[in-house]
């Protein structure tokens, strides 16, 4: 995970741009604290703050082809890149071990139709002589923004580091790319297009599902770990993941009266995680308000107030892993959210959760990304792999919500995993859970 800004001279006759890539990664460098690198030419400049997870000693950003004439920096995890790298092997010179590299070799091969191939998490700009590639993963669980100013395309990570060129800043959507002389391209269809409900093992396949997207997200170079609030979401991935890391430390956090806390600790004791936990007052939540508020970007209530716990969790965990593996995107796929239940049509309750997990970049992924990075870790959502995703949106939504039950598939399917008061506990919002609201 990382930081990525720069920009891109559109008209050849641009003067120089009022900002350098330098200053623009300074406001990034809580995304990448452990390394940074610049590249550019007359026409474009590459930045990159970045946090080591994969290929520790070798990862550093930009990384160029084997002539030197494409460049990339880029943001997240392609978790299927060492099928891609064997391949590539076969026909090219690998100096890392990085999946930057990979998707690099992948566009000389495949050029813009890369990114089909890539399952994973990402944000990237790749300079290839005069011609600029910029392309966000299909969710948008990385974030990446543009903005246009005087002939040339500003990109970064985070709002902030745009703002000394211009206001007028732009999100970049997700699942689209922009090419400087093609423009731009929508290459993923939407989440909920076109799944059929045929009679299917539902049980089986989300069993299935689910803990390949866990598995696959365990790749790293560096200490892995889980935030949990005892919840459902978050206990079935600690549950998930305890099967692969026997020490796997888990992270908690709350005030004094929630609810989170106490049952974080049961989930822990249950698993045998070695479990982290902080209790925070209201004061606390005050003082860092003003911080929670710069690094998320958004003045939304709702967003606000869940953040603030995530900002503790995150602060927590930073002293012990580089990557945490998080529940969000369950309730959107599951039916997990309590208003939903007020939807008694079957189709109008499926758009309803199409519709919400398609703007999971503007709420729960920002939270997720912004205050996890802002502490210098990396966060992972195998709820939102993408396998999962076309599969909860084939499931008929009856099997969602069973007699007033939220989630009943997801809770089904994984009986006996956990204990019945974790495994049928009611949903809570997260930051209600936790105390802060």
């Amino acid at each position: 995970m990382c930081g990525i800004a720069g920009y891109f001279a559109l008209e050849r006759t641009a003067a120089q741009p009022p900002v350098s890539a330098e200053a623009m990664l300074e406001r990034l460098r809580h995304r990448g604290p452990d390394d940074s690198g610049v590249w550019r030419n007359e026409r474009a400049a590459l930045g990159h703050t970045r946090l080591s997870i994969i290929d520790v000693p070798g990862g550093h950003q930009p990384i160029a082809n084997e002539d030197r004439s494409i460049h990339i920096v880029y943001n997240g995890e392609i978790y299927n890149f060492p099928a891609l790298r064997a391949s590539l092997a076969r026909r090219h010179s690998l100096r890392t071990r990085t999946d930057t590299e990979v998707v690099v070799h992948s566009y000389e091969e495949h050029g813009l139709g890369c990114v089909q191939l890539f399952d994973g998490m990402f944000a990237f700009a790749l300079v290839d002589g005069d011609e600029l590639f910029l392309a966000r993963d299909p969710l948008g669980v990385k974030p990446l923004y543009y903005a246009l100013a005087d002939g040339w395309l500003y990109f970064a990570s985070e709002i902030k580091a745009l703002l000394p060129v211009t206001t007028d800043i732009h999100e970049f959507p997700p699942g689209h790319w922009f090419h400087s002389k093609l423009g731009w391209r929508k290459y993923f269809r939407g989440v909920g297009e076109d799944e059929a409900h045929a009679q299917r093992d539902w049980l089986a396949l989300v069993r299935e599902a689910l803990s390949t997207a866990v598995t696959k997200r365990l790749i790293a170079d560096v200490p892995v770990g889980v935030f949990l609030s005892g919840g459902l979401d978050s206990s079935l991935i600690a549950a998930l993941m305890k099967e692969h890391i026997p020490d796997l430390h888990s992270f908690s956090v709350g005030t004094a009266q929630g609810q989170d806390p106490l049952y974080a600790r049961k989930v822990a004791q249950y698993l045998g995680t070695v479990h982290h936990e902080y209790i925070y007052t209201e004061a606390e939540m005050m003082k860092v308000l003003p911080t929670v508020i710069y690094h998320l970007e958004s003045f939304d209530f709702a967003l606000v107030r869940s953040a603030i716990a995530n900002y503790f969790v995150a602060r927590l965990a930073k002293d012990f892993v580089k990557v945490v593996l998080v529940g969000e995107g369950s309730d959107e796929l599951f039916g997990g959210y309590h208003y939903l239940k007020e939807i008694a049509d079957e189709e109008h309750l499926q758009r309803e959760l199409i519709a919400i997990t398609s703007r999971l970049h503007n709420s729960n992924l920002q939270r997720v990304d912004r205050m996890t990075m802002a502490h210098g870790i990396e966060g992972r959502e195998p709820y939102l792999d993408l396998d999962l995703v076309k599969l909860a949106f084939a499931i008929p939504p009856s099997l969602k919500r069973h007699n007033g039950i939220e989630k009943y598939i997801l809770r089904k399917a994984f009986a006996n995993v956990l204990p019945d008061e974790i495994l049928w506990r009611e949903k809570e919002k997260f930051s209600r859970g936790a105390g802060s609201a």
